[in-house]
């Protein structure tokens, strides 16, 4: 699928890149549904895990799956950051940090929307993720 992505998608997930703040497609995203790697379309986040953390990219408390996110130490840009990447796609899709809802765990996994695809609550069944409906019942 590597082949499709847009010139963003693939800077990112491919080449670790980051887009803009507050200029991507889920940063003030409300829908509710599943959030799945633009890649490999494992299930990552959901809604109902997502909040408004304020840094202009989408942020979630949780991943759907511990075992679907790789986390790894990521040194450039001068800083200690901790990666997160799918399982198996091995798509870059943001940073993890420790600065979320201390009622939710404490953490803020800051994804790039361009490392995304976002699939509605009603075409969970069609998209052949329907076993992820009860989430929202």
């Amino acid at each position: 699928m590597i082949q499709k992505l847009t010139p963003m998608q693939y800077k990112v997930t491919q080449e670790n890149g980051t887009e803009p703040p507050f200029q991507n497609e889920f940063w003030n995203h409300k829908e509710e549904g599943l959030y799945v790697d633009i890649v490999s379309g494992e299930p990552l986040f959901s809604s109902l895990e997502k909040y408004d953390s304020g840094c202009g990219w989408p942020s979630f408390t949780k991943s759907l799956h511990n075992e679907r996110i790789q986390e790894k130490r990521d040194l450039s840009h001068g800083m200690i950051r901790t990666e997160v990447r799918s399982t198996e796609g091995d798509s870059h899709l943001g940073h993890v940090f420790n600065d979320g809802p201390r009622d939710q765990g404490g953490l803020r996994y800051c994804i790039n929307s361009a490392a995304l695809r976002f699939i509605p609550k009603a075409e969970l069944e069609k998209e052949g993720y329907g076993e992820y409906k009860k989430l929202f019942e």
